[in-house]
C-alpha cells in the first residue's frame, strides 16, 4: 500500500479539495497522512473530516513536517504532495507504473495557470515554462513519487526549504521519469509582487542547499544554476518571445538582488499566499 504525504501549514481553503481529489482518483488503497504544522486555522479539523491521518505539530516548517510524516508512514511508493494540488484521476497510478518500470522517482508534467494574471507574470512564465530544467527536474510540480529503493537514498529531509531540489539531486536523469499522460496545474502568483517574493524565497532556499552541499552538510551534489538557459534555450529558438524577455529579466534580476539580503522575518515555509485566497476551480487533469 502506498503512502501519500501532505505537509500543510494553514491550508484550510484547499486541503479538503486536495484530499477529495486523491480519494476520488485512487484505484487502490492508500495511506494518506497530513502533517499539519504551526496551523492557526482549521487545517487539522478539515483533514480529519476527510479521513486523513493527521499529525498536528505546533511548530511551522515543511522539512520537519515531512520528516514527521515519513516516520509515521509505512507504505511505498512514497508520494509527496503539496496541499494546493488536486491529483487527477489515475494520476497516482500513472506515477506508480513508471516506478514499476524502473524509475526511482516520477512526476507528472506541469502547466502553470497564468489566466487573469498581470502581463509581467504571464511574460515571466512564458519563458520559465520552457526552461529545459523543467524537462527532467522533479521540482515545480507539487507532486513527487519515490520508490522504496529511491527513498532509501537519504535518511531525512534537511532543515531547508528547498525540499524538491533536495529530492531532485538524489537521482540521475536516467533514474527520473515524467508521466506525460498526467498534468498538474500549478497556480501562478496573482500579482507581480507575489511572484517576486516567491522567487526571492526560492533563490534563498536553493542557495542555502547548494552551500550546504559544497560544505558537506548535505551529502549530495546539487545541480548548478544555468544563468543563460533563458536566452540559449528559450529566446533564440523562439524569437517571438523576445518581448517577454524584458519583464522576465527585470523580475529575475530584482529577485536575485533581494535574495542576497538577509530576510526581514523568519519564514518557515516561503510559499506564495496569493494563491491560497480561494480554492482554484481546477488544479489537475489528465491528458
Amino acid at each position: 500500500m502506498l503512502s501519500i504525504i501532505i505537509a500543510a501549514h494553514n491550508e484550510e481553503p484547499v486541503i479538503g479539495s486536495c484530499l477529495d481529489a486523491i480519494r476520488n482518483g485512487l484505484r487502490t488503497d492508500a495511506e494518506i497522512i497530513v502533517s499539519a504544522n504551526g496551523c492557526t486555522d482549521r487545517t487539522v479539523e478539515v483533514a480529519r473530516e476527510h479521513r486523513a491521518a493527521v499529525i498536528d505539530r505546533p511548530e511551522p516548517g515543511k522539512p520537519g513536517a515531512l520528516n514527521a510524516a515519513d516516520e509515521l508512514a509505512t507504505g511505498y511508493p512514497r508520494v509527496y504532495l503539496d496541499a494546493d494540488i488536486r491529483v487527477p484521476e489515475g494520476g497516482v497510478a500513472a506515477l506508480e507504473r513508471l516506478l514499476d518500470q524502473g524509475a526511482l522517482a516520477a512526476v507528472p508534467r506541469r502547466r502553470v495557470d497564468t489566466s487573469g494574471r498581470p502581463l509581467a507574470v504571464r511574460a515571466y512564465f512564458a519563458i520559465n515554462e520552457r526552461l529545459p530544467v523543467f524537462r527532467d527536474g522533479l521540482f515545480g510540480r507539487g507532486m513527487i513519487a519515490v520508490s522504496e529503493s529511491g527513498r532509501r537514498r537519504f535518511d531525512r529531509f534537511p532543515a531547508m526549504i528547498a525540499d524538491d531540489l533536495f529530492l531532485d539531486s538524489q537521482f540521475s536523469a536516467a533514474e527520473k521519469a515524467e508521466a506525460t499522460s498526467v498534468e498538474v496545474v500549478v497556480e501562478a502568483p496573482r500579482t507581480t509582487k507575489a511572484l517576486v517574493n516567491r522567487l526571492v524565497r526560492v533563490r534563498r532556499g536553493n542557495a542555502e542547499m547548494r552551500s550546504a552541499s559544497a560544505s558537506g552538510e548535505v551529502a549530495v551534489a546539487i545541480r548548478p544554476s544555468d544563468k543563460w538557459a533563458w536566452l540559449r534555450d528559450v529566446i533564440l529558438p523562439n524569437p517571438h518571445l523576445v518581448f517577454a524577455a524584458v519583464p522576465y529579466l527585470v523580475i529575475t534580476v530584482t529577485a536575485a538582488l533581494r535574495a542576497r539580503r538577509a530576510p526581514d522575518t523568519a519564514d518557515a515555509w516561503g510559499r506564495d499566499e496569493s494563491t491560497r485566497q480561494m480554492t482554484p476551480d481546477l488544479i489537475g487533469s489528465t491528458g
